[in-house]
């Protein structure tokens, strides 16, 4: 037996809805972190603080791999799940963050270094970033206008 629904504005058809939610839910980290496999674990709008909204992810840098210069438009939650990296925020030295460890980004800050500390192993990371609603969650950062 074949089922139809018809999408109608009132009554749009949900499979369309979750589809464009999945193909979001890819597109969105893919981008977030060119070149490291990332994965959407959630996002979550919430309730208790209108117009805010929790993403949870987790970015994979392979041996010797690391990410552009970049800034969050909200505050920014590392836990580093496999290997080792190598993180340095703007006006500050780099430190080296091992599994079990985990370092806070302020919003809008320039996060100049972010990359794998070994060329043979590698390392995972989970991110937990915490946004206004509609606001992307990374930007490029040309590093002549650090600082400035």
């Amino acid at each position: 037996m074949m089922i139809t629904v018809e999408s109608t504005p009132e009554r749009p058809v949900p499979g369309v809805t979750i589809l464009a939610v999945l193909v979001l839910a890819l597109v969105i980290p893919s981008a977030l972190f060119a070149g490291s496999p990332t994965s959407m674990l959630i996002r979550q709008d919430l309730p208790d603080l209108p117009g805010k909204v929790a993403t949870v992810l987790t970015v994979q840098y392979a041996p010797g791999t690391a990410s552009d210069a970049h800034q969050h438009p909200g505050s920014v939650f590392a836990y580093v799940l496999e290997g080792a990296v190598v993180s340095q925020l703007e006006g500050e030295k780099p430190v080296t963050y091992t599994a079990g460890q985990s370092w806070y980004e302020p919003p809008g800050q320039a996060h100049v270094v972010l990359r794998n500390a070994s060329r043979e192993e590698t390392a995972k990371i989970l991110v937990f970033i915490l946004t206004q609603e509609g606001e992307e969650l990374k930007s490029p950062v040309k590093l002549s206008d650090v600082g400035k």
